[in-house]
């Protein structure tokens, strides 16, 4: 019969960081090989549809508000999409429909292009539940270490909807 090995307390300790940092090694390691690029659906306009009339509604609002608003620069026509108050949790945008709208036209000098027929954004998924709608788009973004490489991540926007209009907005932006 064999006996168990004694491992003193300290052998026991620097055993444990030893695997710790082998697991985070490798854990890191795969995590900078592995990524799968992201990408948006073939028809991102399908996705904007819901048998439900009110989640309906609302996936058409925010549908409007991608390819409207946000894709072709429409800014004029955000009262039909944007309630008055319309609750703003973005760090870089006022709260207020004047407020996104100002954002859009003044700071980042958004000038409209004509509204294309069907959305060229690559949305990769739309999901709505109550008054929420959550649109996930396929992000490119430049490699910090080498600008001329890039990769691909996911952004979102989700909105909730008060009377058919989008009364509140969330996104992962930070400050610019």
């Amino acid at each position: 019969m064999l006996e168990p090995r004694s491992f003193s307390k300290g052998a026991c300790v620097r055993f444990r960081r030893h695997l710790l940092l082998a697991t985070v090694m490798v854990a890191g390691n795969l995590s900078l090989h592995a990524q799968e690029p992201v990408v948006g659906a073939s028809d991102p306009g399908a996705l904007f549809h819901s048998s439900d009339p009110k989640l309906n509604a609302n996936k058409q609002a925010a549908y409007h508000i991608v390819k409207d608003l946000l894709e072709a620069g429409h800014w004029d026509l955000a009262d039909k999409y944007l309630t008055e108050r319309y609750i703003q949790h973005n760090p870089n945008a006022a709260s207020g429909r004047a407020g996104v709208v100002r954002f859009f036209t003044e700071i980042r000098k958004v000038t409209p292009t004509p509204i294309p027929e069907k959305m060229t954004t690559k949305v990769v998924s739309v999901v709505a539940e109550g008054d929420l709608v959550v649109v996930a788009y396929a992000h490119e973004v430049k490699e910090a270490k080498d600008p001329s490489k890039s990769y691909t991540t996911t952004w979102f926007d989700m909105w909730r909807f008060k009377d058919g209009k989008a009364d509140e907005h969330w996104d992962p932006a930070t400050r610019m």
